[in-house]
């Protein structure tokens, strides 16, 4: 997926080794007095960790404020938020149009999405692998049992990846579970929403597969980068091995990363009512500076200043 690029032609980028700079033009949190009450986040286990840091950093402001999470997939969401046992949906995903049609069917009006962050959603080796890289059209041999994204023949063996030394080694492969919307969009942009492979171990969170791959020097698996560790490597991907990119913050907004994306939470706001003053407070934290500042400590990348304003936009409506 490709990230449009008009959204940051404004933005400032200052990169640091594995974090960026939160857009100066996104200002602090301001407190406001009377905010109190439960708030239920269910859905992406990817967010998981950014919704328990969030969730601290606001309760320090408001300890009046309650707030609940759980993170089993993002398919775990929409059915919450149709429900009404929960007022946040942490989506690693967009919904898809069935979900949103569930949602529109319960309550006459689309869910509001909410981007909170930016991931580059990584396919990770073991630390000592000495693979450079890896084309579109190699992840699809590897990890898809139809290769729709024209992978010429399957791949099972490091030699057939040009690593010699371990030829005749099978690729040990990590994935995550359906319930996933990490494993819904690998399909979708990875796969050409093509089969995984039954041989992928699946996992039921981002961290089990980065455990996975740091304990098996002849694994990959994919994940957001924001679950990378000492023991594995973000791979360089492009369409062709002359177009590798790293999954870092500018290769993100630019496109030249093949697999970024937003990180997302859906609300049910009515249109043409204010959004309750906890949930407005709380979208409000994520996207100022001190919530963003807590994106790039565990790992993401910052959203800039334009999808602030778009939010209030949306907000407005």
């Amino acid at each position: 997926m490709k990230i449009q690029p008009s959204l940051f032609i404004a933005l400032s980028l200052t990169a640091l080794a594995h974090g960026t700079e939160v857009d100066p033009a996104i200002p602090e949190y301001k407190q406001v007095s009377g905010v109190s009450g439960n708030l239920i986040s269910i859905g992406s286990d990817t967010l998981n960790n950014l919704m328990t840091l969030w969730a601290e950093g606001f309760k320090a402001k408001y300890p009046n404020v309650n707030i609940q999470i759980e993170g089993k997939g993002s398919a775990t969401a929409p059915p919450a938020l149709i429900s009404g046992t929960s007022q946040l949906g942490p989506m690693s995903r967009e919904m898809k149009q069935e979900e949103i049609d569930a949602f529109e069917k319960k309550f006459g009006y689309k869910p509001t999405e909410i981007k909170v962050a930016v991931d580059a959603l990584a396919v990770f080796a073991h630390k000592d692998s000495t693979l450079k890289g890896l084309t579109l059209a190699q992840i699809d041999g590897i990890f898809s049992s139809t290769r729709k994204l024209g992978a010429p023949a399957d791949i099972t063996d490091w030699g057939q990846l040009g690593v010699d030394a371990w030829k005749g080694r099978a690729i040990s492969l990590f994935g995550r579970n359906s319930a996933s919307g990490t494993y819904g969009f690998f399909k979708e942009h990875a796969l050409g929403k093509g089969d995984f492979k039954s041989s992928v171990k699946e996992q039921p969170g981002s961290s089990a597969v980065v455990q996975g791959i740091s304990t098996d020097e002849f694994a990959l698996g994919y994940s957001g980068i924001g679950y990378i560790t000492s023991g594995v490597r973000a791979l360089p991907i492009g369409e062709t091995p002359e177009s590798f990119a790293e999954a870092t913050y500018e290769n993100c907004l630019s496109g030249e990363y093949p697999l970024a994306r937003f990180l997302l939470i859906y609300i049910n706001k009515k249109p043409g009512e204010p959004l309750d003053a906890l949930t407005t407070e709380f979208v409000k934290f994520i996207q100022s500076q001190d919530g963003q500042q807590v994106v790039v400590k565990d790992g993401y990348y910052p959203i800039p200043a334009e999808v602030l304003e778009e939010t209030k936009a949306t907000l407005a409506k």
